[in-house]
């Protein structure tokens, strides 16, 4: 295999330089492809150089572009990419961002070779420009990762619905366990005798669909049934001043912990030591719903956008209106009750990993690739 020329080129903005939903889940798939019969070359643009053990080598290639001058970085990342494309004329090449679709266009247009956009949610959402559309109607595949940005994708675009397939996210559920509260978190945060509600997400001012003003909002009429309850906010961005302000205005700024950034690893003990996980957001998908609910979590999330899929339309857990601090703080009293079956953990988890398993990454990974070579 190792004389062998790549059968498939992969092209990232990033995977490794930063921690996120779509990071994740293009690990997730590269890990998948590792184990198929195949030889890949991988260039990210703004990494230098792969830090998981679990994707270093074997038929992966990889290399980073990463630069002190980001021009600089790009010309490299550019000639690189056509040049590989010259000399290996790989069967077809993986363009993982909206924002490298032009120039994937371009290049794969001039030889010949098929390409697939991959694509996440809000990117592709809503009228693109018109270069970039382009990239869209053209490609050969477009991949995306839930029933609702499929249909986001063909409303604003019009694509043909016959080459638009979903990869789904999916969750470690050996990592993600159930598991008693961790007492040193408990301690850590000051959450002795408390009812814990989590949010895991960017706390960037371009993200505040994320909703966790939206939850803050709805702390002071949950606390007059629970008042119990702290919310617990991971995640770090320029929108924290903000919300640590809301939460003065509001006189619950001893009821609201802001983690900060909590490295991956560390993530699972923060899922097991809430109560529910709760993000009233509009997502591609979700991996976080996953992560909560194969923990044995409770969940509750936006009615209008990705996360119908994890949360199985409302079968496993509460849909509301995302911008709604109402429905938000029904919901949640609702949850902390814990008298609905979907508060029962085990149950939760069991449906959860049935449908979103690594396995089943895997497998959809392979019958794609297959179908592919069969067209």
């Amino acid at each position: 295999m190792e004389n062998k020329k790549p059968d498939h080129l992969f092209i990232f903005l990033e995977v490794f330089a930063q921690e996120g939903g779509i990071q994740s889940y293009v690990k997730d798939m590269l890990r998948a492809y590792k184990k198929l019969n195949y030889q890949g070359q991988v260039f990210v643009l703004r990494d230098k150089y792969p830090v998981d053990d679990n994707l270093v080598g074997g038929n992966l290639n990889f290399k980073g572009f990463a630069h002190a001058s980001t021009m600089i970085g790009r010309i490299r990342f550019m000639v690189s990419f056509l040049t590989f494309l010259i000399i290996n004329r790989p069967q077809w090449v993986f363009c993982g961002h909206i924002k490298l679709g032009v120039i994937t266009r371009l290049f794969c247009g001039l030889l010949n070779i098929p390409y697939t956009v991959l694509t996440y949610g809000k990117e592709v959402w809503d009228t693109l420009p018109p270069k970039q559309r382009q990239v869209l109607v053209d490609a050969n595949q477009i991949l995306t990762i839930s029933r609702y940005s499929c249909d986001r994708i063909y409303q604003s675009h019009k694509i043909d619905q016959n080459k638009i397939d979903i990869l789904p996210c999916v969750v470690d559920a050996d990592k993600f366990t159930i598991a008693p509260k961790p007492i040193d978190l408990i301690k850590k945060y000051n959450l002795e005798n408390s009812k814990v509600l989590l949010t895991v997400a960017r706390l960037w001012s371009g993200d505040i669909y994320k909703g966790v003003d939206v939850t803050i909002r709805a702390l002071p009429t949950i606390l007059k049934t629970h008042p119990n309850v702290k919310y617990l906010v991971v995640g770090r961005g320029d929108d924290q001043p903000r919300l640590k302000k809301l939460t003065q205005q509001l006189g619950i700024e001893d009821k609201v912990i802001f983690a900060g950034f909590i490295p991956t690893p560390e993530l699972v003990n923060h899922y097991q030591v809430c109560d529910a996980y709760i993000m009233p957001s509009q997502e591609g998908f979700g991996i976080v719903y996953l992560e909560g609910m194969s923990c044995g979590k409770p969940v509750l999330s936006g009615d209008s956008d990705g996360s119908a899929d994890p949360l199985q339309d409302g079968l496993l857990g509460w849909c509301v209106p995302h911008r709604d601090v109402d429905a938000v703080a029904s919901a949640c009293i609702e949850i902390l009750q814990g008298n609905d079956h979907r508060c029962n953990g085990e149950w939760l988890r069991e449906e959860t990993v049935k449908k979103f398993s690594l396995q089943v990454l895997d497998n959809r990974l392979k019958e794609l690739i297959i179908d592919k070579e069969l067209s």
